[in-house]
């Protein structure tokens, strides 16, 4: 799918991969709507993008159906969406004051799985309304999931399992929706440096960047969006989950 005047919902899009993904699929020529829960920074890359800022809660059902209203009222249906929100709380199952609180667990499956789903569904809706290209392609979902899908560390295990159920979805979207035109595929990064990553000590970006074979650092946001862009351009890819991680694998610890 060519990415120029196509409307693209991007959540997370204020930092991090959401915000280098907005920006490459805008400079494609794509129509870009930034969810995020954070509005002022939304707005911020928003403005230098030539897009649009909405506040979203990507776990709340009345909240994204509200976001995906004002997108279609503002720039129409919704042809493209990259899911990039989420959130990466550590937690072991049993710490030192006990068991991990459900409601910890809970808040992170929320936010990573059913906000993914709660985008899918709603971006497909809209998708599934649109004009079909000349492949019959109506749009192009994709989702962020990690390889701690793989490769859980201890005291991920709520992330895992998280990004788990969003490795395990695609599969199954891709085929349903496939009828609609509508393809759905997943990138699983490895050591990226994004706001969280950047706001741990030197010392330790750098011991982190030592066990990743080749390259030996922390991948780019950049290269997370070089990749959502093939996603949308190249129409044999779906169904897929694609590792972005240099030949990590993740020690337990």
């Amino acid at each position: 799918m060519l990415a120029k005047d196509v409307v693209a919902v991007i959540t997370g899009g204020a930092s991090g991969l959401g915000e280098a993904t907005a920006r490459t699929l805008a400079a494609a020529g794509a129509k870009v709507a930034i969810l995020d829960m954070n509005l002022d920074a939304a707005q911020a890359v928003a403005a230098d993008i030539g897009g649009i800022a909405v506040q979203c809660n990507v776990a709340d059902a009345a909240s994204a159906e509200a976001a995906f209203a004002q997108v279609r009222s503002s720039l129409g249906l919704c042809g493209i969406a990259v899911n990039c929100a989420g959130i990466a709380p550590p937690g072991k199952i049993v710490g030192k004051e006990g068991p991990l609180p459900l409601s910890d667990f809970d808040r992170v499956i929320q936010v990573n799985l059913v906000g993914s789903f709660n985008i899918l569904r709603l971006a497909s809706n809209d998708m599934a309304q649109r004009e079909p290209n000349a492949d019959g392609e109506r749009g192009v979902i994709i989702n962020t999931a990690s390889v701690a899908a793989y490769e859980g560390q201890i005291g991920q295990a709520a992330y895992a399992a998280s990004k788990g159920g969003v490795v395990s979805m695609t599969l199954p979207a891709a085929r349903e929706l496939a009828r609609h035109g509508i393809r759905v595929n997943t990138i699983a990064p490895g050591i990226f440096m994004t706001p969280m990553m950047a706001g741990l000590p030197e010392a330790v970006q750098e011991s982190l960047a030592a066990t990743v074979p080749f390259p030996p650092r922390l991948g780019k946001p950049e290269e997370y969006a070089s990749l959502a862009a093939h996603i949308v351009a190249n129409p044999m890819l779906n169904g897929e989950v694609i590792r972005l991680d240099a030949a990590l694998r993740m020690a337990p610890r």
